[in-house]
């Protein structure tokens, strides 16, 4: 956005018809009045008193407006591209407007004339013009249609290090899970093309996708390939609903499809794509996937609501899933923390956006350094935040409700506290124009809640966490003997 260095404008003020509209003047609008009034008339014929009501009405017509002449200079904040220029870019315009009242106090028109100047001014960039045509990095804040996962299953998915091929086919189906939230007509002929090119992968890349599988996995991985291709639920299902355009069938059988894509992916990625740094193989990792159970209890000897349908209930359970291969050393020492049980009868404190355990002070766990796995990134980045601002963005973003991270060291925000979590409230009416939170890629986050979401909204300050289980996924975790 330009910068408003300097303006000087000059006018005369003299009262102006209420009715006559503001317009632009140009050398071109003066040369055709004169051209017209000497083409059309012979001057020297004119009868005097017709002379003197020509001159009365061009004078009257003078009164009825003011003229400003505004001369500008603008700078921007950034010169990425004309480092080094001296002298500010500028240009000028004429403007012919109403006078809205002769009684019009004087601060009254300086205020007018101001927002006439802004927003004239505002469009051009002056000078930086590599503004003029912004990349899509930079404008990722302000897009509504900012690709990034809106719920825990679609980011999960979505960071399983599987097979480029199974990656093409997700890639199709997640662009339609992106057009079914078009409000009014929906492109189902796109949704068409993108299923039979994912259909199409498939049946061209079996023995790639299969082969991906480890041995002992084999059976089941052939029967989830049959089961996208033909099964009931699978991509000819799918190209049958598009094709009624329904759109409760097509999000049905889409979700089916994924969650089939999902589970053959877990199998081609048994452990992390990736060596951890030398410094870090002493800390818990997770080389996968798990799974922690939450017991809740209401502080205060009140009721939960649950969606269940049974009726108001003392305890309720939260479900959440431990993403290793986003973030192996986070994941790793939460799930030995939930091992040893440093969260059973733990309180929590709940602001507007999170709701945080109540241990701060507490000297358990390890403290790590950040964990951010970027987006198209092949292993984590340590000790390094995203700038979102510049296009960078987390595999597994903050900006979804019910996203579980580890909050900041209190002595450094280059490392994340031993063993304080939250669970993030996310809301758009507190997020940025793209719809991402404003601390997106400052947190390691880890995982996501699975169920019991509605349970989130409920937790208050002096909660408990009646119990913590690691439930499924121990297999992944390893546990060095320095770290036991």
């Amino acid at each position: 956005m330009a910068k408003l260095v300097s303006s000087v404008c000059t006018f005369s003020c003299q009262q102006q018809h209420p009715h006559s509209r503001p317009r632009f003047l140009s050398n071109r609008d003066h040369f055709n009045q004169y051209h017209n009034h000497s083409h059309n008339h012979n001057v020297g014929c004119f009868p005097p008193m017709m002379m003197m009501k020509q001159q009365q009405l061009q004078k009257q017509k003078r009164m009825r407006t003011k003229t400003i002449t505004s001369q500008f200079k603008c700078n921007s904040s950034k010169h990425a591209l004309l480092k080094g220029l001296k002298e500010f870019m500028g240009f000028k315009f004429k403007l012919q407007v109403p006078m809205l009242s002769c009684e019009m106090s004087i601060l009254g028109r300086v205020f007018a004339i101001f927002f006439i100047v802004h927003q004239a001014a505002a469009p051009f960039p002056s000078n930086d013009f590599d503004n003029w045509l912004v990349p899509p990095a930079s404008a990722v804040l302000y897009s509504p249609n900012t690709k990034v996962p809106r719920t825990g299953e679609v980011a999960l998915r979505k960071s399983i290090p599987a097979n480029p091929a199974m990656k093409s086919i997700q890639d199709f189906l997640e662009d339609i899970y992106y057009l079914l939230r078009f409000p009014q007509r929906k492109p189902y002929g796109t949704m068409e093309g993108d299923v039979k090119s994912a259909l199409q992968i498939a049946t061209n890349e079996k023995d790639s996708i299969l082969g991906s599988v480890p041995l002992d996995m084999k059976e089941r991985g052939l029967e989830l390939y049959n089961f996208l291709i033909d099964g009931q639920g699978g991509l000819q299902f799918l190209i049958d609903s598009i094709k009624e355009k329904d759109p409760d069938k097509v999000s049905m059988n889409l979700t089916s499809s994924l969650d089939t894509i999902a589970q053959l992916e877990l199998l081609q990625a048994p452990g992390l794509p990736y060596f951890l740094p030398e410094q870090y193989q002493q800390y818990p990792r997770l080389n996968g996937r798990a799974t922690v159970e939450f017991t809740m209890e209401k502080g205060d000897n009140s009721m939960f609501s649950v969606s269940s349908g049974s009726g108001p209930q003392k305890t309720a359970t939260i479900q959440v899933v431990l993403d290793g291969y986003s973030a192996p050393l986070t994941a790793g020492n939460f799930a030995k923390l939930v091992i040893d049980g440093a969260y059973n009868g733990l309180k929590l404190k709940n602001t507007e956006q999170a709701v945080i355990s109540d241990n701060e002070r507490d000297e358990v766990g390890f403290s790590l350094p950040v964990e951010i796995m970027p987006a198209g990134g092949f292993q984590p980045l340590y000790r390094t935040t995203l700038s979102v601002q510049d296009g960078e963005l987390p595999v597994l973003p903050l900006s979804v409700y019910g996203s579980i991270a580890m909050a900041h060291n209190p002595i450094s925000e280059d490392y994340s506290s031993p063993s304080q979590f939250f669970f993030y409230l996310y809301d758009k009416r507190n997020a940025g124009l793209g719809g991402l939170s404003f601390d997106e890629g400052q947190f390691s986050v880890f995982g996501y809640t699975t169920g019991g979401k509605e349970i989130l909204p409920q937790l208050k300050t002096g909660d408990i966490i009646k119990s913590a289980k690691l439930v499924d996924g121990f297999e992944h975790l390893v546990l060095p003997s320095s770290s036991t």
